[in-house]
């Protein structure tokens, strides 16, 4: 039986008058070249004669036809210049099934606009890749080269920092292409990883001045590096960090132990990462808190200028403040001041108020009943309620006996209970220049560290008063280990302390009792300054005095950074929303990136390890976007790529898009697309070979006719 062939469809012929305010060669080209393209693309015969466009074909044909043409005219309608490209990829669009963007809303979109050119996005696909990165704090734009994945991310981000949206652009890449390794390539250091950050620098010229872009980049407001030093924001294994249990040295930390962030509060780790030898620098404050960090180991740091304009402050590496640390004599950068530090809570043997008032004017010798010595009967009384079964029985004037009221209880003699619990804290025997606060002290809950500090201040300190100035403490001792366990719970609880200290030798003697008394130790003065809210009085004398003048606000400036050698490094990052934490002598320091565009490129050229590296970076104010091509991975050894790793774990989590690009939004030369088209149909085929049912022998000759 022979089939009847389809009778064609009947042809119609519909018109469309283009409004005089469009030039026909505007719409046409010059010399018809985009009437050629159009007629190329189209089923239609398309026919102009003046302003009048006659469009002969079937009704579907030219109903694309008709479409076309409006989205042309919309186009022009927008200010834009026609090109051959833009009439391709609007037959493209409307050809395609489920397009839900108009290739006149697609095409108009303007991303960034200078150097006299407007870049825009040119598929449907690549829109709404841009959208994400407006509407997701991290975007993966996933597909092949050519696709405009990591130009239209930098577009994104010099708006960005245009707008000043951010404050800084970030732009890494793995160093690892072809197989290649770092070390077994020629050159210095820059001269070896230049080639992989090329193609960076090249988009950055295109849209920015050149001549700004060295300024940028020597002010940190633009950074390129490979993926490896993102992660260099480290400091030396042994430098202690604050935990809610004390401090620790960061080499021993793993992921998911607590460490202290700048509101006091515990925080997680979320991830540790080895840096190997690196140059490192001492950075100190003017109150003599120091630590050692590398040359890229970020501060949140604050200036007058950020003060003045209401500026909550800027993030610096170490290295960009060398060498700039004053402003007209002053010092520039001002560092956060941890909150009261919350730490483990756990019970001690005596009432720290009380433990604070004998290691201040208490004799605690062991050779005698312990004795303490006042003139204000407010302490003595004070002393008395805290510590059970005693009293106190006063001797002379200001001297007191701390007398065991059970003593002969039942006959019997029992010890005194100050005695035994000063000796189970190892303080039995100690005397003004070897007295100190026991660890189970220093290392507690708040309530416990502030009473400690207020029995020591109401001992040997007091608030020091001057005519326009708010009220500082003073505090003096003798012990060296007291100086620095006063200088300990001082900085716990949010403040200050800047010591001083007076030698004994060639000091004027004092006097008692109308003789002169030399001066036998070194004594160490403790200027102090503590937050609002955190009383350091108990004695009402002292407290009136320091609450009429006012506390004010303890403040913190890095003094000097100077060289410190070499040192193994580690680098952390932490589960804080201002992404610090708190490291030695409880300065305050941060370890991620906030108010950042970062752009990670080549992401299919991390492992699964560098891609949580990079993505627990993300910092207050941040946006990331990782751009890759998952069939192009070359990771040495058959090493998983971290971006179809990632793509398993964070589908579906809320802020977090994945965008699909595809051959057909190539926008380089057209034959980039069709090459990817071949490749990837080439790719299906050996995929379908690798099933079990076929021989490896028929497999082998499929290969060979392939």
């Amino acid at each position: 039986m022979t089939r009847v062939p389809d009778a064609p469809a009947p042809k119609v012929t519909t018109k469309i008058v283009v409004p005089g305010a469009h030039s026909m060669v505007s719409l046409l080209g010059s010399r018809d070249e985009l009437l050629a393209v159009i007629e190329k693309a189209l089923s239609s015969d398309v026919h102009v004669r003046g302003n009048e466009i006659t469009i002969t074909g079937a009704a579907a044909d030219n109903a694309l036809a008709e479409t076309l043409f409006s989205q042309l005219l919309a186009l022009l309608d927008a200010g834009q210049t026609l090109t051959g490209d833009a009439v391709e990829r609007t037959v493209a669009m409307l050809s395609t099934a489920g397009t839900r963007d108009t290739p006149a809303d697609v095409l108009s979109l303007a991303v960034l606009a200078g150097r006299g050119r407007t870049i825009r996005p040119k598929t449907a696909n690549q829109k709404r890749y841009v959208e994400a990165i407006d509407d997701n704090t991290i975007t993966f734009g996933i597909g092949p080269a050519g696709t405009g994945k990591t130009y239209l991310a930098m577009a994104k981000a010099v708006q960005a920092l245009q707008a000043k949206q951010v404050k800084r652009i970030i732009l890494t890449r793995p160093a690892v292409e072809a197989g290649e390794r770092l070390g077994f390539l020629p050159g210095t250091l820059f001269e070896k990883i230049d080639p992989y950050l090329r193609p960076l620098y090249d988009a950055l010229h295109d849209m920015l001045d050149p001549e700004t872009i060295p300024k940028l980049m020597a002010a940190g407001t633009i950074e390129v590096a490979p993926l490896a030093y993102m992660r260099g924001r480290a400091q030396p294994v042994d430098t202690l960090v604050l935990t809610p249990e004390g401090a620790r040295p960061i080499g021993e930390l793993e992921v998911g132990d607590l460490v202290v962030g700048s509101d006091g509060q515990p925080t997680p780790v979320l991830g540790v990462y080895p840096q190997g030898r690196k140059p490192v620098f001492r950075v100190t404050a003017q109150d003599g808190a120091r630590t050692l960090a590398c040359g890229e180991h970020l501060w949140q740091v604050r200036t007058a200028a950020d003060r003045r304009r209401g500026r909550a402050g800027r993030v610096l590496q170490t290295q960009e403040m060398v060498g700039n640390l004053r402003a007209a004599h002053a010092r520039r950068y001002e560092l956060p001041v941890v909150a009261p530090v919350q730490m483990v809570p756990s019970e001690v043997p005596m009432d720290p108020y009380a433990l604070g008032l004998l290691l201040g004017d208490g004799c605690i010798t062991g050779r005698t009943t312990p004795s303490f010595s006042t003139r204000d009967p407010e302490l003595a009384q004070a002393l008395e309620e805290a510590l059970p079964d005693i009293e106190l029985v006063r001797k002379g004037e200001g001297d007191y006996t701390l007398r065991h009221v059970g003593y002969h209880r039942g006959g019997l003699l029992t010890a005194n209970p100050v005695t035994e619990v000063l000796r189970a804290l190892e303080l039995d025997g100690t005397r003004s220049t070897t007295k100190s606060v026991p660890p189970c002290y220093l290392v507690n809950a708040v309530d416990v560290r502030l009473a400690v500090l207020q029995g020591l201040l109401d001992t040997d300190g007091g608030p020091v008063v001057q005519r326009g100035r708010t009220c500082r403490v003073q505090y003096t001792t003798c012990s060296d280990q007291l100086r620095d366990d006063v200088v300990w719970l001082v900085r716990s609880l949010g403040g200050v302390a800047y010591v001083r200290t007076r030698p004994a030798e060639g000091r004027k003697p004092g006097f008692a009792a109308g003789r002169p008394v030399p001066h036998r130790s070194d004594a160490h003065v403790l200027d102090i300054r503590l937050p609002a809210g955190v009383e350091p009085f108990r004695l009402a004398r002292k407290k009136a005095l320091y609450n009429a003048a006012g506390g004010g606000r303890p403040t913190r400036f890095i003094d000097s950074i100077e060289p410190a050698g070499e040192a193994e490094c580690v680098c952390i990052s932490v589960g804080a929303q201002d992404s610090l934490y708190v490291t030695e002598d409880f300065l305050v320091t941060h370890n991620t990136l906030n108010d950042a565009f970062i752009i990670l490129d080549e992401a299919q050229n991390t492992t699964a390890e560098q891609m949580k590296m990079f993505l627990t970076r993300l910092g207050f104010g941040s946006k990331i976007v990782v751009t890759g091509d998952v069939t192009q991975v070359d990771l040495p050894g058959g090493a998983v790529s971290g971006l179809r790793v990632v793509r398993r774990i964070l589908d579906g989590v809320e802020d977090v898009h994945f965008a699909e690009l595809a051959a057909s939004d190539v926008v380089r030369h057209r034959l980039v697309g069709r090459i990817v088209e071949a490749y990837a149909q080439y790719d299906a085929e050996l995929e379908s070979l690798k099933g079990p049912q076929r021989s490896p022998g028929r497999r082998d000759d499929a290969k060979r006719k392939l």
